[in-house]
């Protein structure tokens, strides 16, 4: 095979030409040292299936070689080059010294494009592309939110349909929330190993099949509803934890510095607007229905039936419209620099997302198949997971987001979905919220009604609010400020409200007063700790990891509201001794706010606790002209 010979040699020669003409300071060389000069044998391996090219490939390298380096090497790591012909492995000099403290140049340069990208993105102003991030992932936090408080209504449609139990609604009730957890944990990961891009609209697809599923959900002789709803939602909870560290990272790495906090809080704002929206859904349901509702005898409530059903399926809609943008969402190009180690392909990423919006002039196009250049940048792998991590300027990161997360989760939760437990309907009637007492079914539908309306108030009236003075505030006065002043006043309140609710039911006026406390500790949930701790693990951790941290602190987070939940089963008679419980809870999160850094104003490089001037030590694949490709590899 002779032509085959010849062909293979002149590829290696083309290879090697251009490495040295074109760079004659390149690392990228093959040979050993001898008494300072270059030998005869040039590389150490040739193409396996063809053996006897072995000697062309040994007999022509030394002529291109020797001229250009007289250098002595050691023993070092390999390259291979990958071509149509085949493999080869070549030898690699240390770095050569450069006036940059020891970085060959061409990490230097690659370095510096990383960091003008970067820069590119940070001051980048708020364009029609941050709004398409805002709409794309605050729909799919509409939709968590619907479906996960939509339960708070629907477990009273349950019970009064197939009897009342405890044991109903804490399964309901803590389903979701455990499947959340193991989704921000499944999720956050996989989206540091394959991609944002990649995982996001997936998370979409299991919210709506499942909550789909439960709207049509049936029983049988052998099936028991409460079981498959149960089963569904916490299928439902793994897609919508799965939202969490998604939704967050893509809306952090896209955003500008000065802008990011407002971005993400804009995002997260979309759950209270999907608490509302079912609430709102919920209390024209039953308005439709209430003729009919009241017309069913006590031992066939169908029409209640027909509710539930038309209030869990509608939590669909929201999810259908989004999946498509999901799925068209371009990769992060922090993604693409930092762990897919193509610092070309995210500059021109980033390029072309700006002059699509109208920041930088000319047109440019994302191009997925654009030559590659790996570089020699830290890699995620469970050797530097526990080197980072081991770190206790970034343990105490971790623990600080994870640990404020739970408390929070502890009160958010526990309220949120047992609110109808907090409030009797005496409470209720001297709110002035009652619309009637009964017994029966009549009872029944005036009981839905109250706490719809009730629920809706505190919504609009308190959480809803919050999430604006957050909105407002977060990217001038800083996320710890605003954590720290949320534990401590949620602290106050739960305290005051536990150690004197039972002083606060006596009366009307007391009553009242009982309400605006609670919810101003709504308030102040949101323009406070349920913002921050989305939104800052969010940013603290590096690009490698910035997922998975920030699926693990929201995993602690659902693992407190399991923890609500099981404190409701056990002490839901005794809502007072709740409270203290809640209050105790919260001056722990002040604890471990004080763990957190700052990140106003700095950037995600910035915040990572790495050093940013030498972070790509090299190139781990180099592609030269005529396609000539020389990758790292270990010897």
């Amino acid at each position: 095979m002779p032509s085959s010979r010849i062909d293979v040699s002149s590829v290696i020669h083309r290879a090697l030409l251009d490495t040295f003409v074109v760079d004659p300071t390149s690392s990228w060389f093959s040979g050993s040292a001898d008494n300072g000069t270059l030998p005869s044998k040039a590389c150490k391996k040739s193409l396996k299936p063809l053996a006897a090219s072995a000697i062309v490939f040994s007999t022509l390298c030394p002529l291109v070689v020797t001229p250009w380096y007289t250098m002595s090497l050691h023993s070092l790591p390999s390259l291979e080059y990958s071509g149509s012909h085949g493999t080869v492995t070549l030898n690699k000099y240390p770095p050569l010294p450069s006036s940059d403290g020891g970085i060959n140049q061409h990490a230097s340069a690659l370095n510096k494009s990383r960091a003008v990208a970067l820069e590119k993105v940070d001051k980048a102003p708020f364009s029609l592309f941050h709004v398409k991030v805002l709409l794309v992932a605050g729909t799919g936090f509409f939709t968590d939110a619907y479906d996960v408080f939509t339960i708070n209504i629907v477990a009273i449609m349950l019970s009064s349909i197939y009897g009342e139990s405890s044991g109903l609604e804490f399964g309901l009730k803590a389903a979701s929330p455990l499947g959340n957890l193991i989704g921000q944990v499944l999720f956050g990961w996989l989206a540091d190993v394959v991609g944002r891009k990649r995982m996001y609209g997936i998370e979409l697809m299991i919210i709506i099949t499942s909550t789909f599923a439960q709207a049509i959900a049936g029983s049988g002789p052998t099936v028991n509803i409460i079981a498959v709803l149960m089963l569904l939602r916490f299928l439902m909870g793994v897609g919508i934890g799965g939202d969490y560290p998604l939704s967050a990272i893509i809306s952090s790495e896209f955003a500008s510095t000065r802008s990011r906090g407002r971005l993400m809080t804009a995002v997260f704002a979309s759950q209270g607007w999907g608490y509302l929206a079912s609430t709102i859904v919920a209390l024209v349901t039953i308005s439709i229905f209430e003729k009919a509702i009241l017309r069913d005898p006590s031992t066939d409530l169908y029409h209640i039936d027909y509710c539930w059903r038309i209030l869990v399926g509608a939590g669909c809609v929201p999810g259908v419209i989004a999946l498509y943008f999901r799925l068209t969402v371009p990769e992060t190009p922090r993604f693409t620099m930092d762990v897919e180690r193509n610092v070309k392909k995210a500059c021109r990423n980033i390029e072309a997302v700006l002059s699509a919006n109208g920041v930088t002039p000319g047109v440019w196009r994302m191009d997925p198949e654009a030559s590659t250049e790996r570089t020699d940048a830290p890699t995620a792998s469970l050797r530097d997971f526990r080197n980072y991590f081991g770190q206790w300027k970034n343990a105490r990161v971790l623990l600080g987001t994870a640990y404020s997360w739970f408390a929070l989760d502890i009160a958010f939760y526990g309220l949120g979905l047992n609110s109808s437990k907090v409030f009797t309907e005496t409470m209720l009637a001297n709110l002035g919220l009652s619309t009637g007492e009964g017994v029966g079914v009549p009872g029944i539908f005036s009981h839905l009604h109250n706490v719809t309306v009730y629920t809706m108030i505190v919504v609009a009236g308190a959480l809803l609010p919050g999430y604006l003075a957050s909105f407002l505030v977060i990217d001038s006065w800083g996320r710890k400020p605003i954590q720290f002043m949320g534990f401590f006043i949620l602290s106050a309140l739960f305290l005051i409200m536990g150690f004197e609710f039972q002083n606060f039911t006596q009366t009307i006026w007391k009553t009242k007063i009982l309400f605006f406390l609670y919810c101003l500790a709504n308030f102040f949930q949101n323009f406070g700790p349920n913002v921050t701790t989305f939104v800052i693990p969010g940013e603290v951790f590096p690009t490698r990891y910035r997922s998975t941290g920030h699926g693990l602190s929201a995993a602690a987070g659902k693992l407190g509201a399991i923890v609500a939940q099981v404190i409701f089963y056990r002490k839901g008679g005794a809502i007072e001794t709740i409270l203290k419980i809640f209050g105790f809870v919260m001056l722990t999160g002040v604890a471990s706010t004080a763990l957190l850094p700052e990140t106003r104003g700095r950037s995600l490089e910035e915040l990572s606790n790495e050093n940013q001037k030498g972070f790509i030590r090299g190139a781990n694949q180099i592609e030269l002209r005529n396609g000539i490709v020389l990758r790292k590899v270990t010897p």
